[in-house]
């Protein structure tokens, strides 16, 4: 734990209000009156982003007894590890979209609901189900997914709030219905798989969407434009605005690893906008791992 607990301990930026703040409760942790056990739940609950942090730092103490009651307490009150868990999901060479992505959701929001996100996308594809009528070729399925995410429940690119860190975030995007190209296509796919129907992230340079391979023509479909449909020329246009040697191979699909780097290096560049270096540097950490992976790999 001691190297996730270390860069999620970069997220509080004025250290020393956070180390007064939190050092008498040291003392606390391993107090047994119920009173004071009650006192320390409601400060860590009513102040979960920082006391996570606190938590996660004791739990790496010299004094083991405190630092036992530290990580006693994270698991009672349900708190996960998300630098940690996303670094061994890199580690790990097991990529699958969603399960990576809510994982990258919780290296900075570690106490978020998988359980909503996920039911709001089962809520999604069940609607969609409702409206299908097999059989049903992939461009009408995609056309009851535009209705279902753009019309009814009012899914959007994020515009002029394109670089709020939160657009990459694929709960706060499912919690606000905005987001960035990529995360709504991770969306898109998500859906899509939920009915069955397989989808492809297309990683296009200045824009993210999804590739439809199952007919012998593929389509492609750009949900930041609310789900337009692009023919194979359309894409190669778009690409001739871009110096790309091979620009058929970027028209294939990305693996899972490229798709998670891309979310990663986005959240750099937006955090760096935000003047947040250390979750800008955090998030350059995560690319750094999934590059020493993939060469460890390349070697083996």
């Amino acid at each position: 734990m001691g190297e996730g607990a270390t860069m999620i301990s970069m997220e509080i930026h004025d250290k020393e209000r956070f180390a007064r703040r939190w050092k008498p409760f040291r003392s606390l942790l391993d107090d047994e009156s119920p009173l004071v056990r009650k006192a320390l739940l409601d400060q860590l609950k009513d102040n979960a982003e920082e006391g996570v942090v606190f938590l996660r730092e004791m739990a790496d103490d010299e004094d083991p007894l405190l630092a036992r009651h530290a990580q006693d307490l994270i698991k009672s009150l349900g708190w996960v590890d998300g630098v940690s868990g996303f670094i061994d999901f890199i580690r790990s060479q097991r990529y699958e979209l969603e399960t990576g992505w809510f994982l990258l959701d919780r290296t900075v929001y570690p106490s978020f609901e998988l359980s909503s996100a996920t039911l709001l996308l089962d809520k999604l594809s069940d609607r969609c189900r409702e409206l299908l009528t097999p059989p049903m070729l992939p461009l009408e399925i995609c056309s009851v997914m535009n209705r279902v995410l753009f019309h009814e429940y009012g899914f959007r690119g994020a515009g002029k709030d394109f670089e709020n860190p939160q657009n990459s975030f694929l709960h706060r995007v499912l919690e606000r219905r905005k987001g960035l190209p990529i995360t709504l296509s991770v969306i898109y796919i998500l859906i899509a798989r939920r009915l069955g129907f397989d989808l492809e992230p297309i990683g296009l340079p200045g824009r993210f969407m999804v590739g439809c391979f199952s007919e012998e023509r593929p389509f492609y479909v750009d949900p930041w434009s609310g789900g337009r449909i692009h023919e194979i020329d359309q894409v190669e246009e778009f690409l001739g605005d871009y110096s790309i040697e091979d620009s058929g191979s970027a028209l294939l699909p990305v693996t899972v690893a490229d798709t998670l780097v891309r979310g990663c290096r986005n959240l750099i560049h937006h955090y760096l906008k935000a003047e947040d270096p250390e979750k800008s540097g955090l998030f350059t950490t995560f690319v750094l791992e999934f590059e020493r992976i993939q060469r460890i790999a390349a070697s083996a």
